[in-house]
């Protein structure tokens, strides 16, 4: 068998990524191909043969990029996600080339102990407790997931069920409590534990997507079962951030009259974690620490690769409890946990080194100036949007996220924003995504990007601007409609 050529493949792929990289602040956000013209480029027979890997993947650079979205463009705004920083990018590429099954910790060290060490600043970054229990995921649905089967282990054992071993037929009802506004990651969650999402009990809300501690007295009052309350920092929309230290208060209440353990706090910090890291917001999530798990998403604002959740506890025990395994077959470290024994995969990779790699390089200090810059372009942005006529922001930005909705002269929402929008999108100079508020149609501008800043910011409003402007000039009264 011929020696494999890696260094011609991985040749083209380099220079087509620092090209793509280069330029990728420049080029239209939007993709220049839809689906359908993609299929079309890509669906060809299964080529009969081996054919030459430097070829297939200059083919695939000139094929796919047509199709690509600019994801790590500064001025990209949606769906809140970050983008990628040099040190994530290399580090991505090593743990593929080293190709290590990081789910056991005795076959391979030094990916377990990078991951370990990458736990402890993550858990200092956000002031966590040392012995918060750390489970590198995919990402936030997944580290939900993870973090609510380690709360339905903890809350059913505590009313004497083991849910691992027995499932959930015949146990006690498990109740699931949280706001309004639940990110579906949640319910997704929900449906996978078996626990239905359904079940959910949504409790009100303020103006900013904030759960109402009052009224989630009333919810949980007389609660007897076991008992899970699902909170946010940072809520996909409005960014708004729960008040954990009233919430926490009033299931304080409830677990008096509950056996220990029997009521579990979770914090969907998929958006917001972060802020933690950051002196000035910190304030903001006074009472988060008193939480029973955390999930977050480092693809946001941290900026790291996709594949780079985080779910995290305050019960180790139950947390391994719901993910452990073992077998005549595995190679089972005797010392530090394995890293599969926090998350469902046992086949996975190194997800946290390039996470590693991003603190390494960004610091404790660079964290801080991305998480404050961000948030203050939310603010720029906000401003200069609120200032305009005819466009009305609708939250009070907190972290980074901005709401925001144009009108029509005759002051109609439902066609105007979306077409607004949809310019803008067009237009390729920024993107923000859709989002419904309310019961209409709204703009959501998430500030995500480690480099974004104030031109980047005075680009999007311009954009926007003027796609309302010449919207509004040309429209039809709606009135006469």
């Amino acid at each position: 068998m011929e020696r494999p050529d890696w260094e011609t493949s991985l040749d083209v792929a380099v220079r087509a990524a620092q090209d793509w990289l280069a330029g990728v602040g420049d080029r239209p956000i939007r993709p220049e191909r839809d689906l359908d013209e993609m299929v079309a480029t890509l669906d060809r027979a299964l080529p009969s043969g081996p054919s030459d890997p430097g070829r297939v993947i200059a083919d695939l650079v000139e094929v796919a990029e047509p199709g690509l979205l600019a994801i790590n463009s500064p001025r990209f705004h949606g769906w809140v996600m970050g983008g990628v920083t040099p040190a994530g990018v290399a580090a991505d590429w090593l743990v593929t080339a080293w190709d290590q099954n990081a789910g056991m910790a005795t076959p391979t060290p030094a990916t377990t102990a990078l991951e370990h060490v990458a736990a402890r600043w993550v858990r200092e970054l956000l002031g966590m407790d040392p012995d918060v229990s750390v489970g590198f995921t995919t990402g936030a649905t997944m580290a939900n997931l993870v973090c609510l089967a380690a709360a339905r282990d903890a809350v059913l054992r505590a009313h004497g069920w083991d849910v691992e071993a027995r499932g959930l037929v015949g146990g006690p009802a498990v109740r699931v409590v949280g706001p309004d506004h639940t990110h579906v990651s949640v319910t997704k969650a929900l449906r996978i534990l078996g626990l239905g999402q359904d079940r959910l009990v949504r409790v009100a809300t303020d103006d900013n997507a904030r759960m109402d501690p009052d009224a989630l007295a009333e919810v949980v009052r007389d609660t007897s079962g076991p008992l899970i309350v699902t909170t946010q920092a940072g809520d996909v929309h409005t960014g708004g951030i729960d008040r954990f230290d009233a919430i926490a208060d009033v299931l304080d209440e409830v677990r008096a009259d509950q056996p220990d353990g029997g009521v579990w706090l979770h914090v969907d910090g998929a958006i917001g974690l972060w802020g933690l890291a950051s002196p000035d917001l910190r304030p903001s999530f006074a009472g988060v620490e008193r939480a029973d798990s955390w999930s977050s998403d480092a693809h946001k604002w941290l900026n790291v690769p996709y594949d780079s959740g985080m779910a995290m506890t305050r019960h180790p025990d139950a947390h391994r409890r719901a993910f452990s395994m073992s077998g005549d077959y595995l190679a089972m470290g005797d010392g530090m946990a394995n890293p599969g024994d926090w998350v469902p995969e046992m086949s996975r990779r190194a997800r946290g080194v390039p996470v590693w790699a991003v603190l390494a390089s960004l610091g404790r200090s660079g964290v801080v100036e991305v998480v404050d810059r961000t948030h203050r372009m939310a603010v720029r942005c906000a401003r200069l949007l609120d200032a305009q006529d005819g466009v009305e922001v609708l939250n009070e930005v907190e972290l980074n996220q901005v709401l925001v909705r144009f009108r029509a002269h005759d002051g109609e929402v439902d066609l105007h924003t979306p077409a607004v929008l949809a310019a803008v999108q067009q237009g390729g100079a920024t993107f923000p995504s859709h989002a419904t508020w309310d019961g209409h149609p709204a703009v959501r501008i998430s500030v995500s990007h480690w480099r974004t800043d104030v031109d980047d910011i005075d680009r999007t409003v311009a954009a926007l601007m003027q796609a309302h402007c010449r919207l509004r000039t040309e429209a039809p009264d709606h009135a006469d409609r």
